[in-house]
């Protein structure tokens, strides 16, 4: 895990690009890398590189170079068959000097140029340098696990791991994008390639951009595919097959000159990587999990200890308070960049700084859900769309069912669901966080100012989230929110969060069921091997039966119990107040003072609105971090 940053001129009769401009910038990503730095130095093209070290932690520094030198790599992330290929590479002839990941990208673009992304099998972020064509390459994974940015200015291209990399360069203004900060209010992340800088564009998930004589195009190399593989057979044929599966890709994930943890929720996916975990390794694995001081909320550390105790981990937990969560705040917005409404990233933040004194690699959970159907909400969608069928003859069948299955986030009252039933799936289906029902988007008009409404389009149904159910549009109901969610709330707020997060503890996090074996084999499943009745991710708790302690299995998903909501209303309360009745705040004139006064006001009555609550002083945050250039944030 590294961060990489660099300037490319557009054509070599540009001026030559300053290589101090690129120092700036990897020297503001210090923290992706703090074990080495190098950088790489051609008339029309710099790239800098900071190192975490890994793998081939003697010859493994960046950038590296073919044989010749004269194609040259800068790369964020893993290559879990980079044996294989290197093995494949030495039979063609090819000279590798290390036994680093990085080496084998730029003798795989030697043999197969721009498609060499479709033989890596990981996670990745890299720029490759042709100096021989003077043509630059941007490839990012095919998932989104780890970030790429990139700005286009009349003279160059600028790309960087972080966002904040690209201050570091005077003949970049970043301008304010209003309508993304829309975006965020009616998504609470900002879905998609664009970010809250108009000139900021993040490279999306199983993509490559290329530029060449002045010439700049973005191409998609890989998308999921729900086609079901000619071999699968019977439910249990398909039980044992995704039971080989993980244990291949957790071995796989292992690979690591350095100590390997697991983050352990005590949830199904993580307890399901540490069984598989502990057998790949013949030292002790350590696993860390994390809880919140307080009564009135889900404690995860009871069901991570069992867990722990079943496979005998070195266990390590910790509490924070909600003066910790208040503490990192500033810090949070720093690293996380782009604004996202996910408070349990301040925990994921002192898990993973417990972890860091003991790893430097952890396997987690994420993508398991979006893989094998594990959220609530895909099962009470699709009872959704059955009453559909139905007819208008509902409301007394959809009350037993959905008293039954319990509330989904943001649609708390069954009267909410009658008018969806007129919409399309994709009319008001678009992420989880966010519905037509949701508080900011039944009350923008009464949020925003009248001049920022003006400047805005408010619709809560974006083109290009339309664009991406058309590409699904004969698959089943839960095949196209499982896409749309891979696409969109898995990069743009889970990844975004895990990257960001971790590595403001310079801590590797590797994420197995993104492996995009494991989800093209999930894919190709059967939606009843996902979602039976009302039993979400069958198939992998059928896999894990015996396998995992049975309360585990059996227990009701509670995500990252966080208890913002009590902690907004209490500790918290007098901050929440001071930001957003702020002169600064107001004086932006996005929002109506008064119905932010009210809003904050019964909230603390009834713990209402907690996450737009929250959501308002992270955008606030945001900009007195990266919008007012405060003082000394450059040299963080």
């Amino acid at each position: 895990m590294c961060g990489i940053a660099g300037k490319v001129a557009v054509s070599p009769s540009a001026a030559a690009v300053d290589a101090e401009v690129v120092r700036r910038m990897t020297s503001l990503i210090v923290h992706r890398g703090p074990d080495d730095d190098g950088i790489y130095i051609d008339r029309q093209a710099v790239l800098g590189h900071r190192r975490l070290s890994i793998i081939d932690l003697s010859t493994g520094k960046q950038p590296i170079s073919n044989e010749d030198g004269t194609i040259w790599v800068v790369y964020n992330g893993e290559i879990y068959n980079f044996p294989e290929l290197r093995k494949q590479l030495l039979a063609k002839g090819h000279v590798l000097k290390t036994h680093t990941d990085t080496e084998v990208i730029v003798h795989l673009y030697e043999d197969y140029g721009e498609e060499c992304v479709t033989h890596l099998r990981g996670m990745f972020a890299f720029a490759l340098w042709d100096a021989r064509k003077k043509k630059l390459l941007l490839a990012r994974d095919r998932v989104g696990i780890k970030p790429l940015y990139y700005v286009r200015t009349r003279d160059s291209l600028l790309f960087a791991s972080e966002i904040k990399a690209f201050r570091a360069d005077p003949s970049v203004q970043l301008e304010l994008n209003p309508q993304a900060i829309d975006t965020f209010l009616t998504f609470l992340y900002v879905p998609g390639s664009e970010t809250l800088f108009r000139n900021v564009r993040k490279l999306d998930p199983g993509h490559h951009l290329v530029m060449e004589d002045g010439n700049v195009r973005v191409s998609r190399y890989w998308d999921l595919k729900f086609t079901a593989p000619e071999s699968n057979g019977h439910f249990r044929d398909s039980v044992e097959a995704l039971q080989e599966l993980l244990r291949q890709t957790v071995r796989d994930h292992m690979i690591s000159d350095v100590p390997v943890g697991v983050l352990l929720s005590g949830g199904v996916d993580s307890t399901a990587l540490l069984s598989f975990a502990v057998h790949e390794t013949p030292k002790r694995v350590s696993s860390f999990t994390i809880g919140f001081e307080g009564h009135d909320f889900a404690d995860e550390r009871p069901y991570a200890k069992l867990a722990a105790d079943q496979f005998g981990t070195e266990h390590h937990e910790m509490t924070i308070t909600a003066q910790d969560f208040l503490d990192f705040l500033p810090e949070y917005v720093w690293h996380m960049e782009e604004p996202v409404c996910e408070p349990p990233a301040v925990g994921l933040y002192y898990v993973t700084k417990l972890a860091s004194a003991h790893v430097k690699v952890l396997l987690s959970g994420e993508g398991g859900d979006e893989a094998f159907a594990g959220y609530q909400n895909y099962r009470n969608m699709l009872w959704l769309e059955r009453l559909r069928v139905v007819g208008q003859p509902w409301t007394g069948l959809a009350a037993g069912v959905f008293n039954g299955l319990g509330h989904v986030r943001g649609l708390r009252r069954l009267e909410k669901y009658s008018g969806m039933l007129k919409l399309r799936l994709e009319d008001y289906y678009y992420g989880r966080t966010a519905g037509p029902s949701s508080f900011f988007n039944r009350n923008k008009a009464a949020l925003y100012s009248t001049t920022f409404a003006q400047g805005v389009e408010t619709s809560i149904s974006p083109r290009f989230i339309k664009e991406l159910f058309n590409r699904v549009a004969e698959q089943p109901t839960l095949n196209k929110m499982l896409y749309v969610d891979t696409k969109t709330w898995l990069p743009d707020d889970l990844l975004i969060k895990a990257d960001k997060i971790s590595m403001a503890n310079s801590l590797e996090l590797r994420v197995p069921f993104l492996d995009h074996k494991v989800l093209e084999f999930a894919a190709g499943l059967p939606i009843n091997y996902k979602v039976r009745r009302f039993t979400t991710k069958y198939i992998l708790k059928e896999a894990l039966q015996g396998r995992i302690p049975q309360p585990i299995i059996s227990r009701k998903k509670t995500g990252f119990p966080i208890p913002v909501e009590s902690w907004i209303t209490t500790e918290l309360s007098s901050f929440v107040q001071d930001v957003l009745m702020d002169r600064r705040t107001l004086d932006r004139g996005y929002f109506g003072k008064e119905f932010v006064e009210a809003m904050i006001k019964d909230s603390q009555q009834r713990e209402k609105y907690a996450a737009n609550i929250f959501s308002l002083v992270i955008l606030e945050l945001w900009h007195r971090s990266f919008v007012d250039a405060t003082p000394g944030r450059l040299e963080n």
